[in-house]
């Protein structure tokens, strides 16, 4: 079983999804399944910025994010949503349970209400300054590799 992977619903830009590859790679994540309309490798746009990555890092198109989230949750799998809601929980003072799913939000929506419902967290990096968002690439960089320090 994987013990660590991602869960990229409706993702418009194939930059970010080509940097979150590259990222996923270097904290060694197991694998990301790639939901809805995000795009998937091969895509000139993601392999220009991904630099490989799209080739060393495990990932699968799935077409509905939902059922793809049920069957994880039924295998076991934490289902955590990055993501800032009313009663989301500060990344830093949170602890990560395994095997994890991780769950990114598109970059104008965030992640879907249908899909939080079925979340057994969520959690959100704290904003310091006068933004209150972060870009999706950069946000999950800063989630995975502290979901990895914890890990360790």
């Amino acid at each position: 079983m994987n013990n660590f992977v991602l869960i990229l619903p409706n993702i418009r830009s194939a930059h970010n999804v080509g940097a979150i590859f590259r990222t996923a790679d270097g904290a060694g994540v197991d694998k990301i399944y790639l939901t809805g309309y995000t795009p998937r490798p091969p895509h000139p746009g993601l392999d220009k910025v991904a630099l490989g990555a799209e080739k060393s890092v495990l990932w699968e198109g799935v077409s509905q994010a939902g059922r793809l989230v049920k069957k994880l949750k039924a295998e076991g799998y934490k289902i955590v949503a990055l993501e800032q809601t009313e009663n989301s929980v500060n990344i830093y003072e949170w602890t990560p349970a395994f095997p994890l799913a991780l769950i990114v939000g598109n970059e104008k929506t965030g992640v879907s209400k249908s899909l939080l419902k079925y979340c057994d967290a969520v959690v959100h990096l704290p904003m310091l300054g006068k933004k209150n968002s972060l870009n999706v690439s950069v946000a999950t960089g800063v989630a995975m590799y502290e979901i990895v320090r914890k890990r360790q």
